[in-house]
C-alpha cells in the first residue's frame, strides 16, 4: 500500500469512527407543556448540562417546552409510545393508571419537598416505582418540587371554609385525581389545558384555578386575577420521568449519570421554588391582587374527610398513610 493510500484508508477510517460515535448517541427528547420562565422548564437545562458533564457525547438531548412537542397531557403518552423519551409525570397521572395511588395525591398529606424524597427513598417508595415501571413503562429519577398550591380566584371573595367555594369554577388539570381534589375543596372543578387558563380567566370561561405561586408569576395570572387564597391544600411534586425503553439501553453508569443528573436538576428547582414563595406573596399584593389566608384547618378537614370518606380510599395501600406521615418526622 502506498502512503497516498495508506493516507486515504487512515481518514476513512476516521470519518467512519467519528460517524459511529455520533450514531452512538443516545436521543433523549425531553417535553414538558410548561412555559420558558417556570423554574422546572428552566431545570431542564440543569438536567441536561450536568449529564453532559457526567457522561460527555453519549446523549443528543433536546428540550421542548410549551407544548411544542407533545401538549400536556398527551406527554405521557407520548414516552409509553416511545415518540419522547422524557418528561415531568405527576402523581395524579400515576393515580389515574393506577388508582390505589390515588393516595399520594390526597391534599394535605405531604408536608414539604424533602418529604416526597424521604417517600421515594423509602421502602415503600420502592415498591411504588417498581410498580410504576411495571404498569406505566417509566423510570421515576426523583421528585421535583412544584410548590405549595393555592387557590387564585378572578373576582375576589371572602372565602374561609370549603363552602365558600360552592360554584367557583375552578380550573384543574384534565385528570380524575385532579378533578376530585377540586371537588373536595368544595368547589365547581373545571379541566382546562394549562396553555389555555390565562385566556379562561381573561374570558371568565373560568373563575379560578390553583398552582403554586410560583406558577402564578411565570404564566402572569396575576394580571387577570384579583385574590390569592393561601389554602396550602397540596405541597405539590412532579416526577423526573424516562420510559422503560430508554432506561434499559443504559449501562449501570449511565444509569447512575442520569439520576444524578436529575437530582441535581431538582435541587437547583427546589431551592429556587423556596426562596420565590418566600418573596411572591408580597409581588402580588404590589400588583393590586388581595392576598388572604382562610380557616386552614377547616379545609384541612374537609379535604382529609372527603378523601377518607369516598371509594377510591377503600383501594389505598393498607397503612401507607401512617407511613408516610412517619417520614415526615425523621
Amino acid at each position: 500500500m502506498t502512503m497516498k493510500t495508506f493516507a486515504i484508508a487512515a481518514v476513512s477510517t476516521l470519518a467512519l469512527t467519528v460517524a459511529a460515535g455520533a450514531q452512538d448517541k443516545l436521543e433523549i427528547k425531553y417535553t414538558v407543556p410548561s412555559v420558558p420562565t417556570d423554574l422546572h422548564t428552566q431545570a431542564m437545562k440543569v438536567f441536561a448540562d450536568k449529564l453532559e458533564e457526567l457522561v460527555p457525547g453519549r446523549f443528543d438531548i433536546q428540550l421542548y417546552d410549551s407544548g411544542s412537542l407533545f401538549a400536556q397531557g398527551a406527554d405521557l403518552d407520548a414516552l409509553q409510545r416511545g415518540n419522547a423519551e422524557m418528561t415531568y409525570v405527576s402523581y395524579q397521572l400515576i393515580a389515574d393508571a393506577i388508582p390505589e395511588y390515588g393516595l399520594l395525591t390526597a391534599g394535605y398529606l405531604f408536608q414539604n419537598p424533602q418529604h416526597y424524597r424521604a417517600f421515594l427513598g423509602s421502602d415503600i417508595g420502592a415498591e411504588f416505582k417498581q410498580r410504576v415501571s411495571d404498569d406505566m413503562g417509566i423510570q421515576l429519577l426523583d421528585a421535583c418540587y412544584l410548590g405549595t398550591r393555592q387557590v387564585n380566584l378572578r373576582t375576589a371573595r371572602d372565602v374561609q371554609t370549603p363552602d365558600d367555594l360552592a360554584g367557583v369554577k375552578l380550573r384543574m388539570p384534565s385528570s380524575d385525581a385532579w378533578l376530585f381534589l377540586g371537588q373536595a375543596l368544595g368547589a365547581n372543578p373545571t379541566p382546562l389545558p394549562f396553555g389555555e387558563v390565562y385566556l379562561g380567566l381573561q374570558s371568565g370561561t373560568i373563575d379560578g384555578q390553583d398552582n403554586p405561586l410560583p406558577s402564578v408569576e411565570a404564566a402572569k395570572f396575576y394580571e387577570v386575577t384579583e385574590q390569592i387564597v393561601l389554602t396550602s391544600h397540596l405541597v405539590d411534586a412532579i416526577n423526573v420521568a424516562v420510559n422503560n425503553q430508554t432506561w434499559e439501553q443504559l449501562t449501570d453508569d449511565e444509569k447512575a449519570a442520569m439520576t444524578e443528573a436529575a437530582i441535581a436538576s431538582c435541587d437547583w428547582n427546589n431551592e429556587k421554588r423556596v426562596a420565590d414563595e418566600e418573596r411572591l406573596v408580597s409581588f402580588f399584593e404590589e400588583q393590586g391582587l388581595t392576598v388572604t389566608t382562610p380557616d386552614v384547618d377547616a379545609f384541612r378537614s374537609h379535604v382529609q374527610d372527603f378523601y377518607l370518606n369516598s371509594d377510591r380510599a377503600a383501594a389505598w395501600p393498607e397503612g401507607w398513610i401512617e407511613q408516610i406521615n412517619a417520614l415526615a418526622a425523621e
